[in-house]
């Protein structure tokens, strides 16, 4: 089994947990994170190929992050991940890309991203569930960020926050590459039952 087959089986067992968690049929979870029946299915099945914004919509709808659909069982306390060892789930025909590194566990789990836009390109994002606040550290280079229609320019060395329910995109400026590190914080999910 490839690794590529390995990971799409993790992620088609973690969306079936989930949406059993949450007491939604393929049909309203379809509905509700607006992909098709068939898509769904598939992807239960470990037969889809779903692209990053549909993970985001089904993680979104579903009331998790995107590596709680992604990640298998966690291996012991301390985790160390490798950048280049983590497939990008984004990547842009200039060469930007987005890797989701790791998410953290808990009832407000937040999500660590890295990001790499080159100069022109640009990632438009459609607007998370209600509660979820995103922070941008440039690390070198410049970026604008654009929420809900209006730009802001963001340098090497500094962070801007915002609520994510809005529209936003991502898009690199200058004349070199922006390399930035994204955290997404979600709210708190609902009380674990017993």
């Amino acid at each position: 089994m490839t690794e590529a087959d390995a990971a799409l089986r993790v992620l088609a067992h973690n969306v079936r947990a989930a949406r059993s968690r949450a007491g939604l049929s393929l049909d309203e979870l379809g509905r509700r994170a607006k992909v098709s029946k068939g898509a769904l299915v598939a992807l239960e099945k470990a037969q889809g190929n779903p692209n990053f914004a549909t993970l985001v919509r089904l993680a979104d709808t579903l009331g998790v992050s995107v590596s709680a659909l992604m990640e298998g069982r966690a291996e012991g306390r301390v985790r160390v991940i490798t950048g280049t060892t983590v497939m990008p789930l984004w990547t842009g025909p200039q060469g930007s890309e987005a890797r989701l590194m790791l998410t953290t566990s808990g009832p407000a789990p937040t999500e660590v991203w890295r990001w790499k836009l080159q100069p022109g390109e640009e990632y438009p994002s459609h607007p998370h569930q209600a509660g979820v606040v995103e922070t941008v550290s440039v690390t070198a280079g410049r970026m604008i960020l654009v929420v809900d229609g209006t730009e802001y320019s963001v340098e090497a060395e500094q962070t801007a926050t915002f609520h994510g329910d809005a529209p936003h995109a991502y898009r690199g400026a200058g004349a070199e590459a922006c390399h930035l590190i994204m955290t997404v914080h979600l709210p708190p999910g609902p009380a674990p039952t017993s």
